[in-house]
């Protein structure tokens, strides 16, 4: 009998042959050998552009250093600069020194007399000249670097600079003039700086950086020329921020480099190598001392950046390496698209048809491994789920029924309730005194009263006397339902009140109704987390006198003329608070051109713009201060307009009522 072989067999069999063949350790092993041949070849190519580049500096640095040494050691120099008044030392002088010039076009030179600081100088861009360009000064630091060297006990030095006088930037050769053992002056030529790195970097290798460096690690030339430590080959110090110690990542790399280049001064003629992150990248240094200048030739190289390997042979490699990647992958995909993913695509549509209601749909062929045995189970499982869905159908329907007789039943009780909202919301506006406002305000008031649900908890009253008037807002606690049936509570016991007291005097009032409330409500009756206390500010205008009484529970009364805003603050504790308030009248004169206004905290607790705080007194100020002189029902307008920007599309948070007036 064969051999059977199930699925899971099969998919193994299939993995590891793609993972025998597999070229990934092949890849990692090659780059890494890669690696290492590249390392190998790029301290060879870092040595070699090293040693390259000293010879390069040699040459023309050696020449222009034995023709400024001839000059300082020429007895002509020296007779002149002992008597530099003396005519005919002085012709004797420079014609010598322009024999140099004419055997070399690009030559200069200069010369300094230290008994006078007198500095000549001449090349071939100008006329011969046997006059002094300028004197020196030891109090000038520019000229430091010449005092610098006259102390110093070397010969000579090399230094870079830019001598600001001439306005040439050049490696001047300053070599001491001594006549006997006595030191009176100085000569040398000068090297065009530009010229000379030009030639220093002429061969400009992609991923590698040239540069010469003295012994104390100032760089003296670089392909960047802000990195030049100008003026430090004379011992000034005045390139010791651009050294190369500080172009390293790290302190053990600067210690480190300064060990290479000991050793390599210590080695005249051998490359030193040394690695560190220059420029944030990891790079090799190289290098070399020259010991007649006292220079380090250094380089610079970023092996992956710079042409170390011939990379022409990698890319048929890597081709060849990604063709045979294909035909694995490809032969791979065919096996597992015969073996698994087409008797599974058979199951999956017999699953949609099962899904789809067809109970009956065909399944694939019995086979001998797992896929075979799945679709065994799937038939299993198909007449289970035919079974379950029919039972689940009939409870559905029986849970349908059940569902729509009680949504019926819920929207009757919801109609009713809010067939009744609404008709409370008729008796409160019915409550409301908007008709005797008019007939007695007319346009001298407006009233913005928005509830937060159909109903609410804030209401206004209006009642006019012989000679009086009385008028106010109240907030009672609570919104909607509640709120409204607190406020039918609320009027009877204000209007209780205005009986007894007998009066429109609004503190009087306020005492009253606060008394009446804790009658009605006494603490036996409510519990503590029901909230029955409610603000209230009333307001009486004795129309003979042009006066106006205030006195309120936490409700102000603000007033504005357009330029200035006034608040009346009302008494700290609300009617029927747990601890008793007091309550005062103020006194105000009715003034022409100013607008009164009781708000609720509704508008002014309003929750908006852009971090959701709520409107607050100074916005509330700021409003009136703007827009109290427009006629009231414009006001009405802008307040409502106002608010709702401000509001946006956050909900409203609690009750908001505002009764503005205006007696003219």
């Amino acid at each position: 009998m064969a051999a059977r072989w199930g699925l899971r067999g099969k998919s193994v069999v299939a993995l590891l042959l793609a993972c025998v063949l597999a070229l990934v350790p092949a890849v990692l092993l090659g780059w890494k050998a890669m690696e290492d041949i590249r390392t190998h070849f790029g301290l060879a190519y870092a040595k070699n552009f090293t040693l390259l580049n000293q010879q390069k500096i040699l040459a023309p640095v050696i020449r222009e250093l034995s023709l400024s040494r001839r000059l300082a050691e020429s007895v002509v120099t020296q007779d002149w600069l002992l008597e530099e008044g003396n005519s005919e030392r002085r012709t004797r002088f420079f014609r010598e020194a322009e024999g140099y010039r004419g055997d070399l076009g690009e030559y200069s030179y200069f010369v300094i007399v230290d008994a006078s600081r007198h500095y000549y100088f001449n090349d071939s861009t100008a006329p011969l000249s046997n006059a002094p360009r300028y004197t020196l000064s030891a109090d000038d630091p520019q000229d430091s670097w010449y005092f610098a060297t006259m102390r110093s006990d070397a010969p000579y030095n090399i230094n870079v600079n830019y001598d600001a006088k001439l306005r040439a930037t050049k490696v001047w050769f300053n070599v001491q003039v001594i006549a006997g053992n006595r030191k009176v002056g100085l000569a040398g030529g000068g090297l065009d700086l530009t010229n000379f790195l030009d030639q220093f970097i002429s061969r400009r290798e992609p991923g590698v950086t040239a540069m010469i460096v003295d012994a104390d690690g100032a760089i003296q030339a670089h392909p960047d020329k802000q990195l030049i430590a100008y003026s430090s080959g004379a011992g000034t110090g005045g390139g010791a921020q651009h050294k190369v110690f500080d172009l390293l990542g790290s302190d053990d790399e600067r210690r480190g480099l300064r060990g290479v280049m000991d050793d390599a001064q210590a080695h005249p003629g051998e490359v030193r190598t040394f690695w560190a992150t220059l420029g944030g990248k990891r790079q090799l240094l190289a290098t070399a001392y020259i010991p007649e200048l006292r220079w380090h030739v250094l380089s610079a190289v970023d092996l992956h950046a710079a042409q170390v390997l011939d990379s022409r042979w990698i890319w048929p490699l890597v081709g060849t390496l990604v063709g045979l990647l294909a035909i694995l992958l490809l032969g791979f995909a065919y096996t597992v698209e015969l073996l698994v993913l087409k008797p599974l695509r058979g199951l999956r549509q017999s699953a949609k048809a099962i899904a789809a209601g067809n109970y009956d749909s065909p399944l694939p062929k019995a086979r001998g491994d797992e896929i075979g045995e799945l679709s065994v189970a799937f038939s299993s499982m198909a007449e289970q789920v035919r079974r379950h869905t029919e039972d689940l159908e009939d409870k559905v329907r029986q849970r349908t029924q059940a569902l729509e007789l009680a949504n019926r039943e819920m929207a009757a009780a919801q109609k009713k309730i809010g067939d009744s909202i609404d008709y409370a919301s008729l008796i409160q506006r019915a409550i409301l005194p908007d008709r005797q406002l008019q007939a007695s305000l007319g346009a001298h008031h407006f009233v913005l009263w928005k509830p937060r649900d159909v109903v609410g908890g804030d209401f206004y009253i209006y009642r006019e006397g012989t000679a009086d008037s009385l008028m106010g807002v109240v907030d009672c606690a609570g919104h909607g339902v509640p709120g409204a049936l607190m406020t039918m509570l609320a009027l009877a016991a204000i209007d209780h009140a205005i009986d007894s007291v007998q009066s429109h005097d609004p503190a009087s009032i306020l005492r009253e109704t606060d008394q009446v409330i804790r009658g009605m409500l006494s603490q036996e009756q409510v519990t503590q987390a029901l909230a029955t206390n409610m603000d209230a500010g009333f307001v009486r205008i004795d129309h003979e006198r042009r006066l106006l009484h205030f006195a309120g529970a936490k409700i102000s009364l603000f007033a504005s003329n357009g330029e200035e805003v006034r608040e009346y603050k009302g008494g700290r504790r609300a009617i029927g608070d747990k601890r008793q308030g007091e309550y005062e009248n103020v006194e105000l004169a009715l003034e022409p051109g100013w607008t009164f206004y009781l708000c609720t905290d509704g508008f002014l607790d309003q929750a908006g713009g852009e971090h959701g705080f709520g409107f607050g007194n100074s916005r509330f100020a700021a409003l009136l201060r703007e827009h109290s002189r427009l006629p009231l029902a414009e006001q009405a307008r802008v307040f409502a307009a106002t608010l709702a920007d401000y509001q946006g599309e956050r909900p409203q948070r609690d009750d908001i009522t505002i009764l503005s007036f205006r007696f003219e």
